[in-house]
């Protein structure tokens, strides 16, 4: 005959649900939690970043007018650049940069100031103006290149009678999440100028450095401006020998053969009328930035129709394929170079073009 008070038994489902609250609650209590509660790992990623697209038409006008109304040659930290805020997330334009258009006035200073995530800048309008990079005063003209590696000092300067209108892209979020944000106004104010354009003058044409340079390997590349005219004539000769919809180039440290900043993929897209890219995913978030041309892109089945000034995100692993009625230069920076050195990055084609499902418009 069983004993009544014999507890070595299965225990009741009361029980054990009382048991694992208790359980959950002491775990809590010591600033602990069941792994077992957290959702499982996904077969994709999920990402957060929303595909979004930002018009020059808007921009342009709110950028002339914080012209007028914000100082920037006051404190080293000040810049007027209007950010984009991916709708999707607490910080950042994608997961890991922030992305903004800075705004720059005819016979305007900023001061220089130097910090620990990287940064890019890329000439969308205007001239007669330099970023200087370590004394290096780097000459900015639509469609450059400008590299403003971690922990380097920069200020810019317009010495003419036009604003200046660039894209910023910097890696704040990523360093963010890592916690090492630092940070330093310049002491002087601006730097000495030491030159002009002078990272160019150890590279005078494709395949031919200056000797003494191969002895200086850095995170970074030792190249800091990028001209357009550059880009456009590589462009052109790869697209003249194999043709297609489109044709890409990404801007590399001559040194080493790796990304011209450690922590970012630059890259400039030529997309040619008459047919529709492939659609193509990859692991990281890409913003994109739309230097010349007009056409649409479909991101994850929503349509985003765009032109020359207008700045959009396209997400992790979420499938993009382009389609121009005129020839179109696209600027892309996203965060390939990190995943590649962490051996987590991977990109697939689609095997048909994607179904529009919707057509983008702002909330």
């Amino acid at each position: 005959m069983e004993n009544a008070n014999d507890s070595s038994g299965p225990a009741r489902p009361d029980t054990m649900e009382i048991a694992y609250d208790e359980l959950c609650g002491a775990l809590a209590a010591q600033d602990l939690t069941g792994l077992w509660r957290r959702d499982g790992l996904g077969a994709q990623p999920t990402p957060r970043t929303r595909p979004h697209l930002w018009q020059w038409k808007t921009i342009a006008p709110l950028a002339k007018q914080a012209g007028t109304v914000v100082r920037v040659n006051e404190r080293g930290d000040a810049r007027r650049a209007l950010q984009f805020c991916n709708p999707g997330l607490q910080m950042g334009t994608t997961e890991s940069f922030f992305g903004a258009y800075q705004y720059l006035a005819p016979g305007e200073t900023a001061p220089a100031h130097r910090h620990s995530p990287a940064a890019i800048r890329f000439v969308v309008q205007g001239k007669n103006v330099f970023t200087t990079v370590n004394g290096d005063a780097c000459e900015m003209t639509p469609g450059d290149l400008i590299l403003t590696p971690n922990w380097a000092w920069h200020d810019h300067t317009n010495y003419g009678s036009d604003p200046i209108i660039w894209f910023d892209a910097i890696d704040h979020p990523l360093v963010a999440q890592l916690e090492s944000i630092f940070f330093q106004e310049h002491p002087d104010g601006m730097q000495e100028v030491i030159g002009h354009n002078v990272s160019e003058r150890g590279f005078g044409a494709v395949g031919l450095q200056e000797t003494s340079m191969s002895a200086s390997v850095s995170s970074h590349s030792p190249l800091l401006r990028y001209p357009y005219s550059e880009v456009d004539r590589t462009l052109e000769s790869l697209h003249a020998a194999a043709g297609g919809a489109s044709v890409t180039v990404e801007y590399k440290n001559p040194i080493t053969g790796g990304p011209a900043i450690a922590t970012m993929t630059c890259e400039m897209t030529r997309v040619y009328p008459g047919v529709p890219t492939t659609p193509q995913r990859q692991a990281g978030g890409r913003m994109y930035v739309v230097f010349r041309g007009s056409g649409t892109s479909v991101i994850g089945g929503t349509e985003f129709a765009w032109s020359a000034g207008d700045v959009f995100v396209v997400p992790s692993w979420v499938p993009v394929e382009h389609n121009v009625s005129e020839q179109s230069d696209l600027f892309v920076v996203g965060n390939r170079a990190v995943l590649e050195a962490l051996h987590l990055f991977r990109k697939a084609e689609l095997d048909e073009q994607q179904k529009v499902t919707g057509v983008f418009a702002k909330d």
